[in-house]
């Protein structure tokens, strides 16, 4: 009886055999990057049981893993230096997949909002140029469709596609040139992982466990408006275009987002913060995180931009990010999507080949206000990042208000002085704080001597009006 239930269960098996198998995500897939010197999860479906072994012609080593009775399996592939192509074969009982076309070299995901969607289709500044010229074998795109899930997925439709004149028309441009700039620097082949969504609240990127087990954020995420155009529920986005490539090795992330979180402005920082948190902690690696600060544009309600980008700034204490600023790179304040994403991408690509590859790009950290000194009626300001002094593109400073005990905020008049600025106003006796560039629409005209802006700021902590512009 039993050789007869072994006999049965053998045929079974065999007859289900032709609708085994196996089936790889679509982010493992031929014309893929992985990320060099580095252990790779390779991972996908079969039926239960089998074995399956997995092996990179780079070096020809199997490994090997069991299907498990959730049918699913993965495993683990040491990755070398960057270069390629190479090939991946993945055997199983029954079955044989032969991925083709892989290159090793610096993989990053690229997310936010529309700023990081825009693309040539969008009129992207400078992207029409590129062209004619741009295919580059050694830069890969893998576009994630916008898409939203109640419940973490585990695959996406999209598919690794080439850099050239028709691939690059629809995936960002932002991310483009931060790619372009990596490959040109370092030599090694990039893959760019675009996952972005116009509109979208930083809350559709975070896991909705996080957003909902912190009272803050739960309260902030209610107040959010509803939109026909895109999703503002927490973890919908993360769900259906974040969670499917988590198990995919990647070098780290840039991310340009805030313009729709501006109504809850106060909570920004924490949000962004555990944002990136939750992202490192599902890859199970600190990801550093490079990110755009907004530029400024004439939002409906006063300064609301403006306190989004002050959350931005404080993100910077956060470990392993680090922040770019754009207030020179706008076109209109009615803009909302400044043109110039050239030098937005490149000014990214400068925080990772400095701080993740340790590598000599110039400047790249914008001037910061560090501390301020009262002298003989005037605020005297220091700055960090101006190893060379500071500047102004024009003959009169702009940007600067003061204001003493009484909160009365007036024009300033400003003087360079090295590395410091000192700032006052005749009828301001006694100065206590001093803004720059604090407001939606006002743009300062000052720079570090090497060409990078100096972020807004103010040295007060008072209650900003947010009140509707008439």
């Amino acid at each position: 009886m039993r050789s007869f239930f072994s006999l049965l269960l053998t045929f079974l098996a065999l007859s289900f055999s032709s609708f085994s198998q196996l089936r790889l995500p679509a982010v493992v897939s031929s014309g893929m990057v992985l990320q060099q010197n580095d252990s790779v999860t390779i991972w996908g479906w079969g039926s239960t049981g089998q074995q399956v072994k997995v092996s990179g012609s780079w070096n020809n080593t199997s490994v090997t893993s069991k299907v498990a009775n959730t049918a699913k399996w993965s495993v683990k592939l040491k990755t070398p230096i960057a270069g390629g192509p190479y090939t991946i074969t993945i055997k199983s009982d029954w079955d044989e997949v032969v991925l083709k076309d892989i290159l090793i070299g610096e993989v990053w995901l690229c997310s936010g909002q529309s700023n990081m969607e825009w693309s040539y289709y969008n009129n992207a500044g400078f992207i029409k140029e590129e062209l004619p010229a741009c295919y580059n074998n050694n830069i890969r795109f893998f576009h994630i469709p916008r898409t939203t899930s109640d419940y973490p997925q585990d695959d996406v439709k999209a598919r690794w596609q080439v850099c050239d004149s028709n691939s690059i028309k629809g995936f960002s441009a932002v991310g483009y040139y931060f790619g372009r700039k990596l490959n040109k620097d370092m030599n090694v082949p990039v893959g760019l992982i675009n996952a972005s969504w116009g509109g979208t609240p930083a809350e559709v990127w975070t896991p909705a466990e996080v957003v909902n087990g912190n009272t803050a954020l739960k309260e902030a995420a209610g107040k959010l408006q509803e939109f026909a155009w895109w999703p503002s529920k927490p973890g919908l986005s993360f769900n259906a275009m974040i969670a499917p490539i988590i198990k995919f090795t990647i070098a780290g992330a840039i991310w340009y987002q805030g313009e729709s979180n501006t109504g809850t402005n106060n909570t920004y920082a924490q949000l962004l913060t555990a944002m990136i948190d939750s992202w490192r902690n599902k890859w199970g690696k600190p990801l550093p995180f490079y990110y755009v600060q907004i530029a400024p544009y004439k939002y409906g309600n006063h300064n609301v931009g403006a306190l989004v980008q002050e959350q931005e700034t404080k993100v910077m204490n956060h470990p392993g990010t680090g922040m770019v600023v754009i207030t020179d790179l706008i076109d209109s304040v009615t803009n909302i999507h400044p043109s110039n994403k050239r030098d937005v991408g490149n000014r990214l690509a400068n925080c990772a080949l400095a701080e993740t590859y340790h590598k000599d790009p110039g400047a790249y950290k914008n001037p910061m206000f560090s501390n301020k000194e009262t002298i003989k009626g005037k605020l005297s300001l220091s700055f960090s990042n101006v190893p060379a002094g500071l500047m102004a593109k024009d003959k009169v400073i702009n940007g600067f208000y003061i204001s003493g005990e009484k909160e009365e905020w007036l024009p300033a008049e400003a003087k360079i002085e090295g590395s410091k600025i000192v700032v006052w106003n005749k009828t301001v006796k006694q100065p206590v704080h001093v803004r720059y560039g604090f407001g939606n629409t006002i743009i300062g005209n000052v720079f570090s001597k090497e060409g990078l802006p100096l972020c807004p700021f103010r040295t007060d902590d008072w209650p900003v009006d947010q009140s509707p512009v008439k």
